[in-house]
């Protein structure tokens, strides 16, 4: 059985459980003579009858997930190693492409272009499929039905069943935190482990303060254009010019739409103008990426060259501008939020006092909603670094240390992309230094983290 029709019957069995055990506990409390004593109500004793029958079972059926390669692949091995003489196997790696080549076969045309030997290892391997697959089936189901009818045998009007589906909802939520912690550490070691690989070839000083980046690694001694320099800074410049330009355009313009629909747009006018607002949020990359190249990028050429000036086709200038574009519904719509949110009562305490109302909103309202600016600016910081797309197709790849933003540069992200594009291998150097700037962006991106962080609990204590 498949484990989406596997986990389909468990939802069932989880849905009849619930019923019966709400039934049972609606017959009980209408043969109760005492009606005070009803303290939980009966979809209580439902939910923990269902989640008897599948909590318990899904937690088995992911530990026979995870189990059953690793033991098919062992079951195999000792098969072709004991039992049968396969000329083909001399080493490790010779076994594991024997076995891909078994895996690999599933259908019948497949299944005829093997040898004879891996016909034979293939009907074993399909007869251990088969009977894991059963035996993972009759585990998962029989530990469904007995937990199911044995919390349906004990449940009664004095089970404290609404404690119980709170402490299991309690523990379930801890769970999913819990997964979502470990997956970003193991994000993080796996990046930092082959961070330090690849300082172990390249120094430390070398990449942070090193001005040429050219990854390419010699094949020959005397070739050219593969210099193999590792120094990151040109891609660290690129990525700030195209941030603070992007920052440029869409700060102002989101705190101005924030401010305009917060405090003077009406709600008819409102309730069109944030939701077109946002749409801008919900158009792909991609097609930023295309206005940038085809529009805005020929645009800023053409204008350079009518005054004189020597433009690249893709700048830092034309990325950065559409980026800011794409950027402004996460100021807008974060600011809005907060803006709304300050308390009307220091509004009309200040428009009491006699100031206007742009007054109000510079001395009062902003101060006050300065946080969640605070945050939102940040955040749109992070997008803007971690932008690509636009960048390939408006800014360009040339590693370029300069502040001009009419020249082409590229950035962290894009360089990343470009060292893991195609088939790579992961014990070079050249490959493991996206890992090494992998690190680099994180560690960025952390410090912003933090310093909104700060921002927003020194100024909450401020005001609350």
């Amino acid at each position: 059985m498949s484990i989406s029709a596997l986990i389909l019957l468990l939802a069932i069995l989880a849905a009849f459980g619930f019923f019966i055990g709400r039934q049972k506990i609606h017959l009980q409390y209408k043969l109760q003579s005492d009606k005070p004593r009803i303290t939980t109500l009966p979809k209580y004793f439902g939910y923990v009858a269902g989640l008897a029958a599948l909590i318990p079972a899904l937690l088995v059926l992911l530990i026979l997930e995870v189990a059953e390669t690793p033991w098919i692949n062992h079951q195999i091995s000792q098969e072709i190693n004991t039992g049968l003489s396969v000329s083909e196997v001399q080493s490790s790696s010779d076994l594991d492409l024997f076995l891909n080549d078994i895996k690999n076969a599933t259908t019948d045309r497949e299944v005829a272009a093997l040898t004879d030997e891996k016909k034979v290892i293939h009907e074993h391997y399909q007869r251990i499929v088969n009977t894991a697959q059963w035996g993972k089936t009759a585990v998962v189901l029989s530990l469904s039905v007995l937990l199911g009818l044995l919390a349906l045998k004990r449940i009664n009007i004095d089970t404290r069943a609404r404690v119980l589906f709170e402490k299991t909802l309690e523990w379930i939520l801890l769970a999913a935190a819990s997964i979502a912690i470990m997956t970003t550490v193991g994000i993080v070691l796996s990046v930092l482990f082959e961070s330090v690989r690849f300082f172990g070839d390249v120094p430390v000083v070398d990449f942070m303060f090193g001005t040429e980046w050219s990854p390419q690694t010699a094949i020959r001694a005397d070739q050219v254009g593969s210099s193999a320099a590792f120094g990151a800074v040109p891609l660290f410049v690129g990525t700030m010019l195209i941030s603070v330009i992007a920052l440029f355009v869409s700060v102002p313009l989101g705190l101005m739409s924030a401010i305009y629909l917060s405090e003077y747009a009406s709600r008819s006018v409102r309730a069109v103008a944030k939701p077109v607002l946002e749409i801008l949020a919900g158009i792909p990359t991609v097609v930023y990426g295309f206005f940038a190249a085809l529009t805005v990028a020929p645009f800023i050429r053409d204008m350079g060259e009518s005054i004189g000036m020597s433009v690249a086709s893709e700048s830092a200038l034309a990325a950065g501008l559409v980026m800011g574009i794409m950027i402004i519904p996460f100021v807008s719509s974060l600011a809005d939020d907060v803006m709304s949110a300050v308390p009307q009562s220091l509004r009309e305490g200040s428009l009491g006092l006699g100031a206007t109302r742009s007054e109000t909103i510079v001395k009062v309202l902003i101060p006050a909603a300065l946080p969640g600016i605070v945050g939102g600016v940040l955040l749109a910081a992070s997008r803007a670094i971690g932008e690509t797309m636009i960048v390939v197709m408006a800014a360009g790849l040339a590693a370029n240390l300069t502040a001009n933003p009419l020249e082409a540069v590229t950035t962290v992200t894009v360089q990343i992309v470009t060292l893991l594009t195609g088939d790579q291998e992961f014990d070079s150097t050249k490959t493991l230094a996206a890992f090494a700037l992998g690190l680099m962006l994180f560690i960025t991106t952390l410090i912003l983290n933090m310093i909104a962080l700060y921002v927003v609990r020194k100024y909450r204590e401020q005001y609350e």
